[in-house]
């Protein structure tokens, strides 16, 4: 067979053919004063940080904020971190993102996916200090880069289940 072809084939390559891709998802990090956005790419395999929008002190404006970064990245579905309590239960923060999630869904019009979001932020520090990020830098960055590690998180599962 020619080189690069497949054993079996008869000397010809094979042809792989991929469907539409899933489109990218949106990653939301929500804090009290800022809001981490993070996207994958169209295929769903890699998470990266997007940015930061700090809070206003009006929802609707912070939701339209959103919907504006989903609709700039052709966003197809949302990931809202889902801040459980240490031994997986809900608590207060936990049910006040499932409400922001419905409303950011309502918003936006697309399906909305919460995830356990525990150590994301732990995770987004220790890799910032590994980068010797700092201080204030460290401040400006955090959440769109806790928002990226909590949808690498989610994409890794994804690709884990079975099909």
């Amino acid at each position: 067979p020619r080189r690069g072809a497949r054993p079996g084939s008869g000397g010809r390559r094979a042809h792989l053919t991929r469907g539409p891709s899933p489109g990218r998802v949106l990653g939301i990090d929500l804090g009290q004063r800022r809001i981490g956005l993070a996207v994958s790419d169209p295929d769903r395999t890699v998470a990266s940080p997007d940015r930061v929008v700090t809070r206003s002190g009006d929802l609707p404006r912070d939701r339209r904020a959103i919907a504006e970064a989903a609709e700039e990245w052709g966003a197809t579905l949302i990931v809202v971190g889902l801040p459980l309590s240490l031994d997986g239960t809900d608590g207060p923060a936990a049910t006040a993102a499932r409400a922001e999630a419905t409303k950011i869904g309502e918003v936006t019009g697309l399906p909305v996916e919460t995830y356990d979001e525990r150590f994301t932020t732990v995770t987004a520090q220790r890799s910032l200090a590994e980068q010797n990020v700092r201080g204030k830098d460290r401040r400006k960055v955090i959440d769109m880069v806790a928002a990226a590690v909590l949808l690498q998180a989610w994409l890794d599962r994804r690709h884990q289940e079975p099909l």
